[in-house]
């Protein structure tokens, strides 16, 4: 059953991660932007379930893996309603939740693979984990600075 669980969550995983990317670089209109999004947001909850049946069931190995998946699918779900409902400073909120959880799932993809990786899991683990946070956060800045100021005029 484990392994079943394993499988289900690197599919959707990786369908996280595709459809994701397809949503950022998109056009932000409904069509492709929005359908990518919808798939990003289904995906991500079969990877939350999974990540919750996993973690537990392996806790010692893989328990942290809980505390990324909670807090990435609630940044996931804020983004996705965001836009669902259309709150006040909702692009902003959309924006963030969305960008935010991409940069989690990305961090749990490589912290999880990295030492499979020949040269690279030589390098500082710690490294992995903050690296795409690093990376990830003044592209966040910058992406809702630019809509929320097109928006703005």
């Amino acid at each position: 059953m484990f392994n079943l669980f394993l499988i289900v969550h690197i599919i959707t995983g990786i369908s996280c991660l595709a459809s994701g990317l397809i949503a950022m670089l998109s056009k932000k209109k409904r069509g492709q932007h929005s359908l990518a999004g919808e798939l990003y947001h289904g995906s991500f909850v079969i990877v939350f379930i999974t990540v919750i049946v996993l973690s537990i069931s392996n806790w010692e190995e893989s328990g942290y893996l809980l505390y990324i998946g909670v807090f990435s699918y609630g940044l996931a779900l804020l983004g996705y309603l965001a836009a669902k409902i259309r709150w006040k400073n909702w692009l902003a909120l959309h924006i963030s939740g969305m960008l935010g959880s991409y940069i989690g799932i990305v961090t749990a993809t490589i912290t999880v693979n990295i030492s499979k990786i020949p040269l690279l899991n030589e390098l500082p683990i710690l490294l992995f984990w903050l690296l795409p946070t690093i990376i990830g956060t003044p592209i966040i800045i910058k992406i809702r600075k630019k809509y929320t100021f097109l928006k703005v005029q």
